[in-house]
């Protein structure tokens, strides 16, 4: 079936239509890290896509020179090759506060000095992500020069998209989180904004990612549509490599890295076999080599 909506989407989309594979250097690359890879790259290969690499250290507090270094080696280790490179976020501000700009003059940006405890005071859930901003800086007319924080409005309203994968979805941004940070307290760019902000200035025609940042897909819909963007990306997000429990695998949490199976003597195709199989996309697990990922989505 995946394969069948594959094949529809490669005809809607441009000649060279371009994916991403956007991995943050926070942490080690993991086997989670290593199905998305196979996944972007599967897909763009079977399907005449073209995979730009960005590396997302818009957090600059857990961003790591070292994780860079490491996750580079570990996908040419993997023998994922990508067709492009654009420069990683640190090197892009001036891009992000012409955004944040735009969307000020047009009054959609407004600053905002509430913390993530203020906002999770109304869902008696302090680590909550998803909880949802009740618009408190919304009128308060704060001094713009004094507080680094900024916030998008959402009004209320659906966003509608075509998962490849998963099919028809709709999402309501107002509903689910409220006018959501662009920029935060100590004045980082967030991932919603950023990543927003890329996909539209480098031409992603499709995403694909993990199905944990499926929720996303809607704000960052409507935010391209405040900063103009008219023909919207494709999305499709895959299983997720999770442990029993349903934890999905998690950097922060020291899940085995890709890095610990060389040492430990693994081949490529044997961690990329492991991750295929942990993921779903293949029934049994076998070795597979980078160059074989198309015939994995039907290539």
């Amino acid at each position: 079936m995946i394969a069948a909506a594959l094949k529809r989407m490669a005809t809607e989309l441009p000649a060279g239509w371009r994916t991403r594979f956007a991995p943050a250097p926070t942490g080690w690359l993991h086997l989670g890290h290593a199905a998305d890879a196979l996944c972007v790259w599967g897909v763009a290969r079977a399907f005449g896509g073209c995979v730009v690499l960005r590396v997302e250290d818009h957090d600059r507090e857990r961003c790591r020179p070292e994780y860079e270094r490491g996750l580079l080696e570990d996908l040419a280790w993997l023998g994922f090759a990508p067709d492009e490179y654009v420069p990683p976020q640190r090197d892009r501000t001036a891009a992000y506060h012409d955004a944040l700009a735009q969307l000020e003059r047009a009054g959609l940006a407004y600053p905002c000095a509430c913390s993530r405890r203020d906002v999770a005071a109304h869902t008696d859930d302090v680590f909550n992500e998803e909880s949802r901003y009740p618009g408190t800086c919304r009128l308060r007319a704060l001094n713009a020069a004094t507080v680094p924080a900024r916030r998008v409005r959402m009004e209320p309203g659906t966003e509608s998209f075509d998962d490849i994968l998963l099919g028809p979805c709709t999402q309501d941004p107002d509903a689910q989180c409220g006018d959501f940070l662009i920029r935060d307290r100590r004045g980082f760019w967030t991932y919603q904004f950023a990543v927003t902000v890329d996909d539209y200035a480098q031409h992603i025609d499709v995403v694909i990612r993990g199905e944990d940042l499926l929720p996303s897909t809607g704000r960052q819909l409507r935010l391209a549509r405040l900063l103009g963007r008219q023909q919207m990306p494709r999305f499709l997000h895959h299983p997720l490599i999770r442990h029993l429990g349903g934890i999905k695998l998690s950097k922060s949490a020291g899940d085995t890295g890709i890095r610990e199976l060389r040492e430990a003597g693994r081949s490529p195709a044997e961690v990329l076999g492991a991750a295929a199989h942990a993921a779903g996309f293949i029934r049994e697990p076998r070795p597979i080599i980078a160059a074989d990922a198309a015939a994995l989505f039907g290539g």
